[in-house]
Parts: structure tokens; sequence; C-alpha cells
């Protein structure tokens, strides 16, 4: 199953998102939020109740789907704003 990869600007910084079902033997779809090349956070979604679910693959694709993008809205409404320097905010450190 494919996953999502998506860069998002934003207030000065670009964040990386990386969503992705990490198969039957772990059960569960990862998502992975990237600053600068580190790693700030991750949300695991299991979905071993939807095993033997009709339309499985569908279901895991529309999980997957929610979650990635319930996340790029929380960047873009702040929720990963602790994260962000002063030079990503456009502030002068030196008050100049």
């Amino acid at each position: 199953m494919k996953g999502y990869n998506v860069e998002i600007n934003h207030r000065g910084a670009s964040f990386h998102v990386q969503t992705q079902d990490v198969g039957m033997r772990a059960q569960y779809i990862e998502s992975l939020i990237y600053k600068s090349g580190k790693l700030l956070s991750s949300r695991k979604t299991f979905y071993t109740q939807l095993l033997n679910a009709p339309q499985f693959q569908e279901k895991i694709a529309t999980l997957m789907s929610d979650q990635h993008n319930a996340i790029l809205r929380e960047i873009a409404e702040g929720k990963f704003d602790h994260y962000l320097t002063a030079e990503d905010k456009g502030e002068n450190p030196e008050g100049g």
C-alpha cells in the first residue's frame, strides 16, 4: 500500500509528514513528523479491529488519509509551533 510524503511550510519552517502502513505483522499505520531532518513526533493507529472487515484495504487507506490530513491541519493550526526557532519565525535574536 502506498503512503503519503508531504512538505508543509508553516510560519517560515518546513515540516515533512510521512504516513505509511507498517504492515500486517505490526497492524498499524504510522505518521512521522520531521523538521530539518529531525524527528519531532510520531503517531500510531492500530487497525487490528479491522483485519476481518469487508473492504479492509479501503478502510486502511481511509485511516491513513484521515490521520495524515489531521496532522497537516494540526501543523497549520500551530500545534507544532513550540518546535519553531526564532529564525523560523523571522525574529532577530539580537533585537536589532
